[in-house]
């Protein structure tokens, strides 16, 4: 089944393993009607645990219970899940490297209304910089319904960002997730453009929009960590120049891994993204990703400064 929401591709992928997987359990802070922890609690009662408003309490319950051979799903907004309980997961789960999957709902700006508290744009440079840690950023629905299957028959801890709200898919259905890879979804010489979340769409429209102009290739990035820094490297070899675009601050997130793994080819690079800034309430999420920059026109701007790049 083909979904449009992260969210619910998400809970309702939980449901279909859990049917065969008697070990998936799910935790939530008392926002399972919003992180869709609520569909598995339907499914399966006696394996959905209701911890309230305590992220901290809930990522300890995860860990003793990934210590008797569950697999955990720990559920909040991105800003809590990591934020609030990042005690219990470096000293508990990273470094006991415990099989907990900590789901980061609503992340970014896609909690359009709620502002700067609610918005988490920090949490991929978070995760990155804890060893033993696996993030993932799925472009669409469609990939986070095969991340989540790739993330459950992974053994370690896993970080995955989901985004609130529906958009269409960009990634073919039922394709295969291969942790650690990126992928190239359109292909192109002079510019290559590493994109992740909802970020890989509005690439490929500006390739689009540039076609016959500028040769732009579109790669999404869905693994933030562990990523493949030969694949990279092979990716961007013949390349002018290489832009990337995420809706993360750009210290630390996507951006900073592509920067890291391609250092050494020389290559000038252009960062779109958040800027050293928090975010902001708005009446859409059209709105506050134009405020920030997070658009179309603004990969097609940097696209075209690292094309004239002299």
């Amino acid at each position: 089944m083909s979904y449009t929401n992260q969210r619910i591709a998400y809970g309702r992928t939980l449901v279909e393993l859990g049917k065969e997987n008697k070990n998936i359990v799910v935790l939530d802070a008392d926002l399972g009607g919003s992180t869709m922890g609520k569909l598995f609690e339907e499914a399966y009662p006696d394996r959905h645990f209701e911890m309230g408003i305590a992220e901290a309490n809930m990522t300890s319950v995860a860990a003793g219970l990934a210590q008797t051979g569950k697999i955990p799903f720990t559920n909040s907004f991105a800003v809590f899940s990591g934020g609030r309980a990042f005690d219990q997961i470096r000293q508990t789960i990273a470094i006991g490297k415990l099989n907990v999957k900590i789901c980061g709902s609503s992340s970014g700006m896609s909690d359009f209304g709620d502002g700067a508290t609610h918005q988490c744009v920090e949490d991929m440079a978070i995760f990155r910089a804890v060893p033993n840690m696996t993030v993932i950023c799925p472009a669409d629905a469609n990939e986070t319904v095969e991340a989540v299957k790739a993330i459950t028959e992974y053994n370690g801890p896993c970080y995955i960002r989901l985004n609130r709200n529906d958009y269409e898919n960009v990634t073919p259905e039922g394709k295969k997730f291969e942790i650690g890879m990126p992928s190239v979804l359109k292909e192109g010489k002079d510019i290559v453009v590493f994109a992740t979340g909802i970020m890989v769409g509005l690439a490929l429209k500006a390739a689009e929009e540039l076609d016959g102009k500028v040769s732009v290739k579109v790669v999404n990035v869905s693994t933030i960590k562990p990523l493949n820094q030969e694949a990279v490297i092979q990716l961007v070899k013949d390349a002018k120049a290489v832009v990337t675009a995420e809706e993360h601050n750009v210290a630390g997130g996507m951006g900073s891994a592509i920067a890291e793994a391609i250092c050494k080819e020389c290559k000038p690079i252009e960062f779109v993204g958040i800027h050293d800034t928090f975010g902001c309430s708005a009446h859409n999420y059209a709105d506050v990703l134009q405020y920030h920059g997070l658009t179309k026109e603004r990969i097609v701007e940097a696209i075209e400064k690292m094309d004239n790049f002299n």
